[in-house]
Order: C-alpha cells, then structure tokens, then sequence
C-alpha cells in the first residue's frame, strides 16, 4: 500500500473516531477510589423506587426500542411537543402543578429547538401523573417555581422570570438580575436553583456552581461563594438542584457528558461537602412489576417535598437517544417523568454534650409516622449511626439497646467507631426495615450551630490621599440569617511572592442582609494605576473564614 493511500486511511480513521465521539456525547467516567466499598444506603441513588404501573403499557408511541413499551401516564408526554425539565408543586387542596417547558416535536432542530422553548402549566391529581397542560405562560427554558415569604410564586427561566400571587396566574415577567460582586464567575448565571431558608430568605446555586443569595427571593440575587462548590472531579456540571430540609440543605449536580450526578449537603448553603457514590445515572427507571424504561438520558433532576423539606419524589427530563440525533418528526423525543424517592426517617440526638473520645452512648430518638412504626418495623441488628464516612461503609455505632417511649422509640448506640467529628454537622443512621427495605435517616447534633453569621466584603478600593498614605474603603455585608459578631479583617497584598499586611481592623455587628463600608488609613506600596495582588480575609468563629482574593486598579 502507498504512503498516500496510508494517510488518506490514518486521516478517515481520525475523523471517524472524532465526529464519533462528539455525536456519542458521553464519555466514560472513573469513579473516585474512595467510594470503593459502599454499602446499599451509601449513595443516594440507592433511594429511588420502583414506579407504580400506571395504566396500560404503550407500544404505539414514540421512542428507541430501549424504552418501549412503557407507561405513557408517567408525568407528561405527547406526540406534538417535547417537554423538558419542571418541579412540582402542591397547592391546599391536593393537586399537583408542574411548570414545564416544551418545544414543537416537528421543529426543523429537532431537540436542538430547546432555546425557542415555551413554559406551561400542567396539572394532576397525582403527582406521579398523567399531567395535563392546562396554560402557556410564555417564553423561557429550564423552569424552577418557588413559593416566595410574602406568599406570591416566582417561575425561574433562563435569563428571567415570571411572578404571580397565585400558582394559576395571571403571570408577570421580568428580567432575572444577579450581582456578582466582583467574584468570578465559572460559567453562565443559567439553569438556576433556588432554596428557602429558615427566614424566608433564598438560596441559589447556579450552573457553574457558585452561591447566590435574595433576602426576598426575587431578583436580584448576590453572590457570595469565590469558587465553584462542585466536587472536584473531571466533568461537564450543569443542572444544579438544590433543597432545604429540617436538617441540611441538599445538592445534586450532574456531569452530562458522564451521565453521572453527584450529590453535596451543606449545613448553611455556603459550605459543601460531598458525599459518596452515585446520586443518581441512566438505569434507575424501573417499574414495580420488572419494567424497565432504560432511558438514555436524565438531567434536570427536581424534587417534591412533604412538609419537612424530605424529597419523597424525583422528576427528570429523560430522552431516548443523544439530543442531537432527535431530529423534527421522528421517531425521538423526550418527556418528564415521575420516581418514587425513599424519604429519610425523622431523628433527634438526645446527648446534650459534644460526643467525643470519652462518649459511652449515644442516644437517638426516632419518631412513628404514617406507614412507619418505629416499634415494630425495624431490623436493630442492621442499624449504624454515626459520621456518614462510617455508616456508609457500613461502619459506625452499633445499637446497644432501645427504649420504648408511647409511640416512638430511643436508639441506643455504644458511641465506639461513630467517626464524629468537627467536620460533621449530621449523624447519619443507616440500615434496614424488617422486610428487608432501605431506612436512613440524618440527625442534627445538638452542640452544633446552624444559623450562622456569613460576612462577605467586596474588594477594596485605594485611594491616595498625600505621598505616602492611603484612603482604604471596603464594603462588608452579612448574609447570614442571624446578628453577626465583631469579627476580625485583615487585607493584604502581595509582593515578591509574599503576602504583607495592609490593614487590619473589626467588622460591626450587622443585622441579616445589613451592609457597611469601612475606612481605613494604610501605607501606600504601589503607584497609581498600578495593577495590586490583594487578599481579604474575615474570620469568622466556629465556621470557615470568608476569603477574597484577586487583582485591583489602584487609584
């Protein structure tokens, strides 16, 4: 064979494996080492249900071989439009509203028609579906309703939203508005997900993972993370879901190109850990008589909580094949679809005092509740409390004996091997029920402060004000939900690869969402228009200093 016909091959071979590879749009991840060894309640994804069947399985519908036949009741579906994402909410008198958006089956793009997407309202009696449209609000993608502290909804779309007092309208949009402050940002401000705190305030993630905050819930929203809270592994991250229960708040990012989720808690919103294995990855659609719709994708994962904030219920967008290989009028779309979520039993820790070396026992409470008797439906043998990196490898405090109280039951644990320590705000309760079913359940503990203060200052701006001197001014606000201490500043700057103090000084007490700007005198260390490496740092008692750094223009 000849060098050139050698070549022509070598290049068709290349081409081949890279068009192959962006139509294929997945890749292979590798799971971290250290999830090696997790027992069944380990991951998250080890909570999601069966489906109950629902109606008649459907040949005649839409879609590969791999999700045919199926229940096409299951959350929302039709052959005319393609739905995408949505939440669920609740209203007084049991029904279901899900804001969804959705694109004509038949457009030219195909699925790629998503940027021209519209926002419904469908209904329900069920929240698992069938859910029927019953309006269009209007223009918009990624939708996320949430109920704001003064009662109205708000329906987050990409780049706005639409406000209304009650979830059947009539809706208002307005333009979605975020301020920065200064900090980077690691992608889009897009695909937002939104929390409410325990005073009514608001939490959002965006996509590229950085931390918003809205004392009313509406636009605008402030940053206050520096860097991105994902795990920090190899990925393309997108479609953040966030969620406050009585405990913690909760988060599952996921790597689409992966096609694998993580999942992060968090005691203030602010600060995330992660937490191990899968939350969730293609396979988990499987009906309670064997079914199984093996859908080849599961993004826009949104939960529907009872009234501790537990999610009892997981809805994802799901498409039968890559996005773009859904073209108009084919044989491919994709849909919203409803999982039932194992939900987390109600616990309290009963020792007053810090559990530490010295701990003999630690006692917990767990409460009955409907379709739960804390008596009579628990396998003790099986039973493991402690810090999450223990139980979920099946190690932690074993039980040691139990007391009976009228309706529920106190856990006794020997406190040997529960792996508590200062980086833990939950103990984690993992093990079974008597007919061999999944029970978990995350406890606060009591020596452990969840409101807290969350200074944050923007960067400082210098200005001269003789030949040697500086005017120093820095504005600091706390987004926490409590008064906050004085708490200790200090900026600095770099020089010859070593950071020197510039200032130091007492941030005031200020109220929630309350915001100063303090003045300092300092040294001059640079000329006028000169570009200064610079660093604030607050710190803050018991929780995680806040730290800013990065370049400035001196004036």
């Amino acid at each position: 064979m000849k060098k050139k016909e050698q070549l022509k091959i070598v290049i068709a071979l290349v081409v081949f494996l890279f068009i192959g590879k962006i139509q294929a749009q997945d890749v292979e991840r590798s799971r971290p080492e250290h999830w090696e060894g997790l027992v069944f309640g380990g991951r998250l994804m080890d909570r999601f249900l069966p489906m109950p069947a629902m109606g008649e399985l459907s040949h005649d519908t839409w879609g590969a071989k791999a999700v045919k036949p199926r229940y096409i009741q299951n959350g929302i579906e039709d052959t005319t439009w393609s739905y995408w994402g949505g939440n669920i909410l609740k209203d007084a008198n049991g029904k279901y509203h899900q804001y969804l958006c959705r694109w004509r089956e038949d457009s030219e793009k195909g699925h790629m028609e998503w940027p021209r997407s519209e926002v419904v309202h469908a209904v329900s009696e069920s929240s698992m579906g069938p859910f029927t449209p019953k309006e269009v609000i209007g223009k918009g993608h990624n939708p996320e309703v949430y109920k704001l502290k003064d009662g109205r909804y708000f329906i987050y779309v990409n780049g706005g939203g639409y406000l209304s007092a009650s979830l059947d309208g009539p809706w208002e949009y307005q333009k979605f508005t975020f301020d920065q402050r200064e900090r980077a940002i690691v992608d889009h401000v897009t695909n937002n997900t939104f929390a409410q705190r325990e005073d009514g305030s608001y939490l959002m993630v965006c996509r590229g993972g950085e931390v918003y905050f809205s004392e009313s819930g509406l636009p605008p929203y402030y940053q206050v993370s520096e860097k991105s809270t994902y795990p920090p592994y190899e990925g393309h991250y997108e479609d953040p879901v966030v969620w406050r229960t009585n405990i913690q708040y909760h988060m599952v990012v996921n790597d689409w190109m992966g096609r694998i989720a993580y999942y992060l808690r968090s005691k203030d919103g602010i600060n995330w850990k992660e937490d191990t294995g899968e939350a969730y990855m293609p396979g988990i659609a499987r009906y309670e008589n064997g079914q199984v719709e093996d859908w080849y994708k599961f993004e826009r994962m949104k939960v529907l909580q009872d009234e501790y904030g537990r999610a009892y219920q997981v809805n994802f967008a799901v498409a039968d094949t890559i996005k773009k290989q859904d073209k108009g009028s084919d044989s491919h779309s994709s849909k919203n679809i409803g999982i039932p979520f194992t939900v987390g039993r109600l616990l309290t820790v009963l020792n007053k005092e810090k559990v530490d070396a010295s701990t003999k026992s630690i006692e917990v409470l767990i409460k009955s509740e409907k379709n739960f008797n804390a008596h009579k439906d628990l396998d003790l043998k099986s039973l493991r409390f402690g810090a999450s990196e223990e139980v979920n490898y099946g190690r932690g405090s074993k039980i040691k004996k139990t007391i009976k109280l009228e309706n529920d039951l106190v856990l006794v644990f020997n406190a040997k091997g529960n792996g508590l320590t200062k980086e833990n705000f939950t103990g984690k309760l993992l093990g079974k029920t008597k007919n061999g079913k999944l029970l978990f359940g995350y406890a606060r503990l009591p020596w452990v402060n969840y409101k807290m203060q969350a200074l944050s200052a923007k960067f400082p701006v210098l200005n001269g004000v003789s030949k040697h001197n500086w005017k120093v001014e820095i504005e600091v606000q706390n987004f926490g939900q409590v008064y906050s201490e004085p708490s200790k500043m200090k900026i600095e700057y770099l020089k010859e690869g070593t950071w020197k103090e510039l200032i130091k000084g007492i941030v005031p007490i200020l109220a929630p969402f309350e915001k100063t700007m303090l003045t300092f005198n300092a040294r001059k260390f640079a000329e006028r228009d000169d570009t200064a490496r610079v660093r604030v740092t607050i710190l803050q008692e018991d929780q995680n200093s806040s730290v800013l750094e990065g370049n400035i223009i001196v004036r």
